[in-house]
């Protein structure tokens, strides 16, 4: 079975299985009441992701990693900010997203075997998306990691960047 089946065999099994829920939920109401949805949907989300990731791993199709890591790494952040109450935080969230994709690229290559890719790829844009969360949320109200020393991040990224310039592969 070709690859893109094999997605559209997953895909469908996970739609048939989410809609299985939510008809079970009208007919048998009290499914419902076990789970409070007002506090749990964040949990709901990271699910979705776990399921994509699962997904992933029977169905031999690697890429499903990517979206796995974006969907659970949503889920995480919803779930932080219901539990605390701190909405505000997009503000600087949103510098987490390459982390994610850095996730779901690290994991996608090693399931391929590609483990040198996997370490270069991935854990480059976990270090992007660190950086840029350490600088967004010292000046918009998240954690001062740097204080007011923030813009030495920027000015030794951008020296990084001139001295890879001159460097050659």
């Amino acid at each position: 079975m070709d690859q893109e089946r094999r997605g559209n065999l997953a895909i469908g099994s996970l739609l048939l299985l989410v809609g299985a829920w939510f008809l079970a939920i009208q007919f048998f109401p009290d499914f419902a009441l076990a789970v409070r949805m007002e506090y749990a949907w964040p949990v709901w989300i990271i699910g979705v992701g776990a399921t994509f990731l699962l997904i992933a791993a029977l169905t031999r199709t690697p890429g499903f990693a990517v979206p796995a890591a974006i969907i659970a790494g949503v889920g995480g952040l919803l779930y932080y900010q219901n539990a605390t109450g701190d909405w505000a935080s997009w503000a600087y969230a949103w510098t987490l997203f390459p982390g994610f994709v850095g996730v779901g690229t690290f994991l996608m290559n090693v399931m391929e075997g590609k483990f040198r890719e996997a370490v270069s790829e991935g854990l480059g844009l976990l270090f992007i998306s660190a950086i840029l969360f350490a600088i967004f949320s010292s000046f918009l109200g998240g954690p001062a990691f740097l204080g007011d020393y923030w813009p030495v991040l920027l000015i030794l990224a951008g020296g990084w960047m001139l001295l890879r310039s001159f460097w050659k592969r």
